[in-house]
């Protein structure tokens, strides 16, 4: 059974960056990947819609351009010798909402991963994760979501930060795609706890306990760090660790909604080498 990986792009470098990235990280899985470019007239897609009808001359050469642009991913992969016979690649063009394009393509494809870029054309450069890369992360629940910072190395993750408090009770399917993934690339988990009171209350307790019957299968060690913000205490883990990857279960309006999109993109992802894998809390 093949995977079906969506890969957006709107032809920047670290969209391509993001393309070989995902290509690695699944070069031994049997995969379909879904090479997406939304095209618009103008930055603003309001403005698109009331100037680009169907048919019109700017509708045409944007759709042209998208085409065009898509092959060229393609003979890119042909030129650079991408001949992996477990891969295979099917390009979808489309003039909406980047982040509604990609949430239908994910309900319409049956997708099971989301890799992109955090810089390009669809991106402010002033940010670290830019809008798009944002939204994806925060509404596209149905799927998980690994971005790929302009600076990522291409080597697969050997160890995977997973910051959390231990105060939320998660469940097993939840973490799926973490385990699978520690697993297919051997990779230790580090569960890192930024600890604001001196001991863990009942509740955290089992919380722990259960992550530990979560990861048996795999390498897991524990972490605490204290007296730090906790985007401070993650990166300077990750990087002195220098740690692959970074992980979240995106919780609809606490974790995600508040911290994640401000503070801690901020203060982790200026110079970031590492991607962040974001899940999502299935009760939402």
């Amino acid at each position: 059974m093949k995977r079906k990986i969506l890969l957006p792009t709107d032809f920047s470098k670290n969209a391509w960056h993001a393309i070989t990235y995902a290509l690695e990280l699944y070069k031994n899985d049997h995969c379909h990947f879904y090479i997406l470019n939304v095209y618009s007239a103008t930055s603003n897609f309001l403005d698109s819609i009331f100037n680009m009808e169907p048919g019109s001359e700017l509708h045409k050469t944007a759709k042209l351009k998208s085409e065009n642009g898509l092959a060229k991913v393609l003979d890119i992969l042909a030129f650079k010798d991408h001949d992996n016979p477990k891969h295979h690649f099917e390009t979808i063009s489309k003039f909406n909402n980047v982040v509604e394009s990609i949430i239908d393509i994910v309900e319409e494809k049956d997708i099971e991963m989301i890799v992109m870029g955090t810089q390009g054309e669809m991106a402010s450069n002033k940010k670290v994760f830019g809008g798009v890369a944002i939204n994806v992360m925060e509404k596209a629940r149905n799927c998980p979501v690994i971005v790929v910072p302009e600076l990522a190395k291409h080597n697969l993750p050997k160890e995977i930060v997973f910051p959390t408090s231990f105060k939320t009770h998660l469940k097993r399917k939840e973490l799926n795609y973490l385990i699978e993934l520690a697993q297919k690339c051997e990779a230790a988990i580090r569960v890192l706890h930024i600890a604001v009171e001196d001991t863990l209350s009942e509740k955290q307790l089992n919380n722990k306990q259960l992550l530990e019957e979560y990861f048996e299968n795999i390498e897991y060690t524990f972490h605490t760090l204290s007296h730090m913000d906790i985007p401070t205490a993650i990166n300077c883990f990750v990087e002195s660790r220098e740690s692959d990857m970074v992980t979240f279960i995106n919780k609809k309006h606490a974790f995600f909604g508040s911290m994640l999109t401000q503070a801690l993109v901020k203060e982790i992802g200026t110079d970031s080498k590492v991607p962040i894998l974001v899940m999502h809390d299935l009760r939402n």
